[in-house]
């Protein structure tokens, strides 16, 4: 339903009466977030973003209601859409809506049409920068909605899938504004796609099933940061780990780091839980399906829900219950029992509350203060995917230590000038 509180605030949310509860469970997540707590300040006296209009497209949780707020505090004119029909805290975009201010369209289990109406509305407003995770509201922009693309000076984007779609858009050469790849820092690929997804994955997948891991072979497609992640934690709880994987390189890590290595057509007849977070599509196809074994669970923590090829598999199935929230098993023409746990949409945002709040707070520091950056050199920028700047990623991680109460040493003078010389040495 469209809302509107007393003060005109707008919105689509499904329960305005979950406020209050939003509100608490946003500032229990900012406990944990020192590091946004701090740009937050820094927002509050210096006003850097006063009136500048922000469209975000992101998953609606606690910790992005952290991010929208401290922008809010920097002045920026902010709405909020889902990036996921899943992903949503219901009393997390009413709080937002009703208690901050804060435009928010959004609610859990939206089907596509509303999804896409959501992601119109953000764009009514007509902004000046973009958020992104997964890079739908870029790709409105540059089809349907390119009318509003004048307004537009720069952006972000969160996610590995989101920075896939951007690059193969400028390589076309019709990217048509510069977009900050927040994906890519080093604070937030080495923490939130690692430890984050590996946790939160194996927390969705617990909540949804409770099976138990250990003991369980585990099958991770794709050995990126999320892979990794996933895999040590399977490990880590005393899961069989198999990795699949496409590229050479990745492949052999794996191997040097221990897991078994094989490709899923081999994978699908030992697996007892299939995971992907590949960015790709069809990654758990027809072959892996006719080889599976009678209650195989998979699960998906990619961005879309294309790496499990649904409409093959309801193909080959004669009938499908949901045997609890979240979990849905297909019951194939050959009598085997196979379970698909959020629809295929992302496990850790579908059926559990994602990421921890400490690992989000790095990757949203990064996604504030690129977004500063861009709204500030704009006009020096052409229209690209560009790094995180490394004063902004090296700056995060400065601030995350000093929040832990950690030190580090500094480099002396004579260190300094030995690592920027060439003519010192043996």
């Amino acid at each position: 339903m469209t809302t509107s509180t007393s003060s005109g605030t707008e919105g689509d949310i499904a329960n305005a009466g979950l406020a209050r509860h939003g509100v608490q469970r946003i500032e229990w997540a900012a406990r944990e977030m020192p590091v946004i707590r701090q740009i937050r300040e820094r927002f509050k006296r210096e006003r850097s973003m006063e009136g500048v209009r922000v469209a975000g497209c992101l998953h609606v949780t606690t910790e992005t209601a952290n991010l929208m707020i401290a922008l809010k505090d920097a002045g920026a004119d902010v709405r909020l859409a889902a990036s996921n029909p899943l992903s949503t805290q219901d009393d997390v975009a009413a709080a937002l809506t009703h208690e901050y201010g804060i435009p928010t369209y959004a609610i859990k289990g939206e089907d596509n049409d509303t999804y896409h109406q959501h992601l119109r509305q953000v764009l009514d407003f007509n902004p000046q920068l973009t958020m992104d995770d997964g890079a739908d509201l870029v790709a409105l922009l540059h089809t349907s909605e390119s009318d509003r693309l004048e307004h537009v000076v720069g952006g972000t984007e969160e996610t590995t899938t989101g920075v896939i779609r951007l690059k193969a858009l400028a390589a076309e050469g019709k990217l048509r504004y510069p977009i900050v790849a927040v994906n890519d820092a080093d604070t937030k690929h080495f923490f939130d796609n690692r430890y984050g997804t590996g946790q939160s994955t194996l927390d969705g997948i617990i909540r949804a099933t409770n099976v138990l891991i250990a003991g369980k072979t585990l099958v991770v497609a794709g050995y990126g940061w999320c892979g990794k992640g996933l895999a040590m934690r399977g490990a880590g709880m005393g899961a069989h780990v198999i990795v699949t994987e496409v590229d050479p390189l990745r492949a052999l890590e794996a191997v040097m780091d221990g897991y078994r290595v094989m490709p899923m057509a081999e994978a699908a007849r030992e697996g007892d839980i299939f995971v992907t977070v590949t960015g790709d599509m069809n990654v758990l196809d027809t072959i892996a399906f006719e080889r599976m074994k009678s209650g195989a669970i998979m699960a998906n923590s990619g961005h879309f829900d294309s790496e499990i090829n649904l409409p093959a598999l309801q193909g080959m199935t004669e009938a499908k219950i949901e045997l609890r929230e979240f979990v849905e098993e297909y019951t194939l023409l050959d009598g085997r029992r196979l379970v698909v746990l959020a629809e295929g949409r992302l496990v850790n945002l579908g059926a559990a509350e994602g990421h921890p709040a400490s690992v989000m707070d790095m990757s949203f520091a990064n996604q504030a203060l690129s977004l500063e950056y861009v709204s500030q050199q704009h006009a020096n920028l052409e229209p690209d995917v560009y790094d995180v700047p490394r004063d902004i990623d090296d700056g995060v991680a400065k601030l995350k230590l000093e929040a832990m109460g950690i030190a580090i040493d500094t480099l002396t003078e004579e260190q300094e000038k030995y690592l920027n010389s060439w003519d010192l040495g043996t």
